[in-house]
């Protein structure tokens, strides 16, 4: 039977994985169920999208701040990389 959305809700985690593309810092939150091993399935999504590109550098758990702005929408974005900042309003870079 599968899991009903509240349920996994209910047990999931959200965490942090900050990694480095090509060199510059770039951070992901990404929800998951108990008992998985984020840090190897992280490892392995960076290699499989990036190959030696991307280089993980820390999966943690999210804060309850940082857990309460990813579920608000509220993460910083950026146009090309959805893991940076907000493009400025104002046209400057």
């Amino acid at each position: 039977m599968p899991t009903m959305p509240s349920e996994f809700f209910r047990t999931s985690t959200t965490w942090v994985v900050d990694f480095r593309y090509e060199g510059r810092p770039r951070r992901w939150f990404k929800v998951f169920g108990p008992g998985v091993d984020v840090r190897a399935l992280m490892s392995t999504e960076l290699r499989e999208l990036y190959g030696d590109r991307a280089h993980l550098v820390e999966v943690r758990r999210a804060t309850d701040e940082q857990e309460a702005q990813y579920l608000r929408g509220e993460a910083p974005v950026n146009a090309i990389c959805p893991t940076g900042r907000r493009p400025s309003d104002d046209g400057a870079p």
